[in-house]
């Protein structure tokens, strides 16, 4: 039986870290898709590679799958399920959560086995 349909998406991403006082940059704003968390301590800004930002540190070379949705609130494991799966090959993660689905980011170079081990627990993974 099929679990989550899952969505590779075409861009490869880079995991930005600021200070918490910073501004996001307006390069930001412009992408097609972004994600930007905040708390007291940090600043953390999720770009496609293409958008070049100024911060203190940067994770580069991460492509995102996502959890096709909408997922409902009441859904419960989806995002533990996944990323133990991938846990289970020590395949690293960095989770993001919208209100309406998840997404997982994977080193570029762990992709292939990542995608694999996906299939291989019965996720649905589509790559275009």
């Amino acid at each position: 039986m099929t679990k989550q349909t899952l969505q590779l998406l075409d861009e490869s991403f880079n995991i930005h870290s600021l200070t918490p006082d910073s501004q996001v940059p307006s390069e930001v704003f412009d992408a097609k898709i972004y994600f930007i968390g905040k708390t007291y301590d940090e600043l953390s800004i999720v770009v496609p590679a293409n958008v070049h930002i100024e911060s203190l540190e940067v994770e580069p070379d991460w492509r995102a799958l996502e959890v096709l949705g909408p997922l409902g609130f009441s859904l419960t494991g989806i995002l533990s399920n996944i990323s133990g799966v991938l846990a289970e090959k020590k395949i690293s993660i960095f989770a993001i959560s919208t209100f309406d689905t998840d997404y997982i980011l994977v080193k570029k170079a762990n992709l292939k086995n990542a995608v694999n081990a996906l299939r291989a627990d019965d996720y649905l993974v589509i790559n275009d």
